[in-house]
């Protein structure tokens, strides 16, 4: 299931102009793993457009899983403070 949604990321960024930038936001959150389970995060991550709003769908928490998707290391990714 993680995997889907990191795939719908990737799809809804394709259409984005490449001008979208990563928040880190530190508040928990939870999300169910491929087995069901559930696993907490103590933080996570939205992606904006270039006007700074939230693109819809596009919050996750392993930036690892993003870069992953994106085919791009993580260093590459557009983190901003």
């Amino acid at each position: 299931m993680a995997f889907n949604h990191y795939a719908k990321i990737k799809r809804i960024l394709d259409q984005q102009h490449d001008n979208w930038v990563i928040r880190r936001i530190d508040e928990p959150t939870s999300a169910k793993n491929y087995k069901g389970e559930t696993v907490n995060f103590t933080h996570y991550y939205r992606i904006y457009d270039s006007d700074g709003m939230p693109i819809k769908y596009c919050k996750f928490q392993q930036i690892e899983l993003l870069a992953k998707i994106l085919e791009i290391p993580v260093e590459a990714l557009p983190i901003v403070g």
